[in-house]
């Protein structure tokens, strides 16, 4: 390595001709001398690291997840992913080999050294999903060890893009997916590799979690593919499918029991006498305050695309069969009132309310309803009627007020039928909505 020549920019012939059959040569096993054997190697940061430029640089890449900070706006944010290729704790670690950089350990002193990564050539390993810039600290420094591997190791705040599915929120499992690749090289000159299993990968990245917030990471998958280029020739890529199911208990507790309390006391309302004006101020009351509600923690739901969440489809159900219970206390209300001047119900809603849905609700059927009617002609009405036009005028007013009596009966009857049935109804909601809310709890937290 006598004609090393130390000018920038200058490719030093002589060492890599030596290289092929020559190491790197220490005067003294100490760090300082082994700084000095790797200057040339230095020199040569802006060339591929092999003798042979049709040598093909392979580079090991795993991931580990250490924090899930957030998922916003169809954004996966926040992932802070560490690339390791052992059980040590590493920031971002990529591996490869440099051809330059061989040594004797017994000769230098020491196995592995540790040198800024900007006097090393470094791949050009990009995340396409990348949305924003890495804001993550950077670690200035890279490990070279003797049979020439080089561990670089960074950390990546990484905000990328990924497409949720929040039909099932907030119970969702969502898949997000990393690619790595590399910007300019490709196939021929530049490969990638998984270093660990994903099983590996999950494990350990459980194993190191610092943060999950509302996120729980899943598992990791991974799978390597050869991609053609846009150019000519192929280029390699790794992408990590990371699995995350979102912590449901806060949306639970904050968003579905709360509808479910109010809802429930809503039910509890019909116990009340429909015809007291209490009642339904009493609904008003209570659609008022759910409304508050569903506008304070409207910032926990999320924003929706073409998808709509179950959960913002079970929240409209409630809104509107508290609307619709105060509707019908005034429709009954009503009925209880003014029931006293209308005419009598249409042949076919007597029978629709009074004898099928009043059967069905299983409210007993009046029998004066059957019974009453116009006085029939006996004999001594007969009689009295050619008594004279006074008595007939008495006769009459009497039908009159029977037949009224009757008109009352029936829409008291129609009333209380429609009250039942709506009863029912809501008990029908109510039970649907938790065995359907436990049941696709349960099935997201055993997808796992």
């Amino acid at each position: 390595m006598s004609m090393y020549i130390n000018h920038k920019g200058t490719f030093l012939l002589s060492f890599v001709a030596q290289y092929s059959s020559t190491l790197l040569n220490c005067s003294n096993p100490d760090s300082p001398s082994m700084l000095e054997a790797l200057k040339p190697v230095f020199n040569l940061n802006a060339i591929r690291p092999v003798v042979n430029i049709t040598t093909v640089t392979n580079i090991g890449i795993s991931i580990t997840v250490f924090g899930i900070l957030g998922v916003v706006n169809n954004t996966f944010i926040n992932l802070k992913s560490i690339q390791t290729v052992s059980d040590s704790w590493v920031s971002l670690l990529q591996k490869w080999q440099n051809e330059f950089t061989k040594w004797d350990p017994e000769e230098c002193g020491t196995s592995q050294m540790s040198v800024p990564r900007t006097n090393l050539w470094l791949p050009d390993i990009i995340i396409n999903e990348f949305m924003d810039e890495n804001t993550a600290p950077k670690v200035p420094y890279a490990y070279l060890l003797s049979d020439g591997t080089v561990s670089d190791s960074q950390p990546i705040k990484a905000i990328t893009s990924c497409k949720l599915d929040i039909y099932l929120f907030p119970f969702d499992i969502q898949n997000c997916t990393l690619s790595f690749n590399s910007y300019t090289l490709k196939s021929n000159a530049l490969q990638l590799y998984l270093k660990e299993t994903p099983e590996r990968m999950t494990e350990y990245s459980k194993s190191r979690m610092a943060t999950m917030g509302e996120w729980e990471l899943i598992g990791i998958a991974a799978k390597k593919y050869t991609l053609p280029s846009t150019a000519s020739g192929s280029y390699d890529e790794i992408r990590f499918y990371i699995s995350l199911r979102r912590q449901a208990m806060l949306y639970v507790a904050n968003l579905l029991l709360p509808s479910c309390f109010l809802i429930t006391v809503d039910l509890f309302s019909f116990i009340l006498p429909p015809n007291d004006a209490d009642r339904s101020s009493f609904k008003m009351t209570l659609i008022l305050g759910y409304t508050v509600f569903l506008l304070m923690m409207n910032d926990l739901l999320p924003a929706t695309g073409n998808a709509i969440p179950l959960i913002n489809v079970f929240l409209s159900m409630c809104l509107a069969m508290m609307v619709g219970s105060l509707l019908e206390t005034i429709v009954i209300t009503n009925f209880l009132c003014g029931s006293s001047n209308y005419s009598r119900a249409p042949r076919w809603i007597r029978v629709l309310f009074l004898k099928i849905l009043g059967r069905l609700v299983l409210t007993e059927e009046s029998k004066t309803l059957e019974q009453k009617g116009p006085l029939g002609e006996d004999k001594t009405l007969q009689e009295l009627r050619s008594l004279g036009r006074v008595l007939q005028a008495v006769r009459l007013q009497v039908e009159q007020h029977l037949s009224k009596s009757l008109s009352t009966e029936e829409w008291i009857q129609i009333g209380l039928i429609i009250d039942r049935l709506l009863f029912i109804l809501y008990i029908i909601f109510i039970t649907v909505s938790f065995i359907t809310i436990i049941i696709i709890w349960v099935v997201s937290y055993n997808a796992a």
